[in-house]
């Protein structure tokens, strides 16, 4: 687990929040099915997620109640697993926790960007080469349409896609950096590095701030995120839980 010491509560200057205001990485699922990404999204009163196909995530009010979570098991469905991060309030009674994990936010602070002539634009195209190395590598959920989330840069050897990074969540002013990976037999190059500040390069060009998440024991990550300019934020609770089989009716 990660044990260094957590910074003290912090809003961008470049994309804060005003004095009261939640500010949009607190609930960044939220946020971006709220805002940049809300033609993605599948609402129920105060809930919304993204299409099954695009990514796991749904998102819920900061404080949410009975009927909240009523409308995330019509939503969801019986019986169905939904993937809540940033969740500070625990599901109520009758919902199974299958997963709780502790992470981190990291924000730019300083990320030397640069685009990288070697870091090809991936798309619908080269899906299943993506969908493959994520089984090999598993850097986070990726699904057949989580490329349409925003940008995603590929590197290539003999043809063969070994590497790759891209973009997921978008709060207003903000992209997130997801599912960094390497093929094990490429690893140590630096390929990872490379895609991370070509992709930051890219948010920075649109006059946006990258950010990233990690779990907190991935302390090679973290160290390597640091290392490039990103800063820890706060920590966050990844959860997973079961919708339970007799959902209320609507």
């Amino acid at each position: 687990m990660w044990r260094g010491r957590m910074p003290k509560a912090h809003v961008s200057t470049q994309h804060g929040s005003p004095a009261g205001e939640p500010h949009p990485l607190d609930n960044p699922g939220r946020s971006s099915l709220t805002g940049p990404h809300a033609h993605f999204a599948e609402r129920r009163g105060n809930v919304a997620r993204y299409p099954v196909d695009v990514s796991p995530f749904l998102a819920l009010p900061d404080e949410p109640d009975d009927d909240d979570w009523n409308d995330v098991a019509a939503l969801a469905g019986p019986g169905a697993m939904v993937s809540l991060g940033g969740l500070k309030a625990a599901p109520p009674d009758g919902w199974r926790v299958v997963m709780r994990g502790t992470g981190v936010q990291l924000v730019d602070d300083g990320v030397a960007a640069a685009s990288d002539e070697e870091a090809v634009p991936l798309g619908a195209e080269d899906v299943p080469e993506m969908l493959a190395l994520v089984r090999r590598t598993k850097p986070g959920p990726f699904l057949p349409r989580t490329v349409e989330m925003g940008t995603y840069l590929g590197i290539r050897r003999d043809g063969e896609l070994v590497a790759m990074a891209g973009e997921r969540l978008h709060p207003p002013g903000w992209t997130e950096i997801s599912v960094v990976c390497t093929d094990e037999r490429f690893r140590g190059q630096g390929l990872a590095t490379r895609l991370v500040l070509a992709v930051a390069a890219g948010i920075r060009e649109r006059g946006e701030t990258p950010f990233m998440h990690a779990a907190a024991d991935n302390v090679n990550a973290i160290r390597l995120y640091e290392s490039l300019g990103f800063r820890l934020r706060r920590s966050v609770t990844f959860l997973a839980a079961r919708v339970p089989d007799r959902v209320p009716a609507a």
